[in-house]
């Protein structure tokens, strides 16, 4: 949980929530196909639900001051790789700080997969 005080008082943002605020934002980006699970835990996840949530491939770390984000993607066949994740990281840390206040520090953008 990221916290910090203000001087009417205490703001909170679970890693869950920022997680599905940044998935929001990164499928809605021109080029993605979709999120790619992280982790083990997230494949088994999906596998059983057989669904994707928003927040697959994202790993949200940092403090109330700064967060580094990362995140997994598949991106269609024939788009420019580089330009899909700078308009990533652009979205995301304007998103983030526009809804919460908090600064992202660094985000890496994975390509995990190309759909055709």
């Amino acid at each position: 949980m990221i916290s910090y005080e203000t001087r009417t008082g205490s703001i909170s943002f679970t890693e869950n929530f920022l997680s599905k605020l940044i998935g929001h934002t990164v499928t809605s980006c021109f080029g993605v196909v979709g999120m790619m699970p992280s982790s083990h835990r997230q494949r088994l996840f999906g596998l059983v639900t057989k669904e994707q949530s928003l927040d697959t491939g994202i790993k949200v770390t940092g403090n109330a001051d700064q967060i580094d984000v990362e995140i997994h993607i598949m991106v269609t066949y024939g788009m420019n790789i580089a330009a899909i994740a700078a308009s990533i990281t652009e979205k995301v840390k304007y998103i983030v700080l526009d809804s919460t206040g908090i600064t992202v520090n660094k985000v890496n953008v994975k390509v995990d997969g190309i759909k055709e």
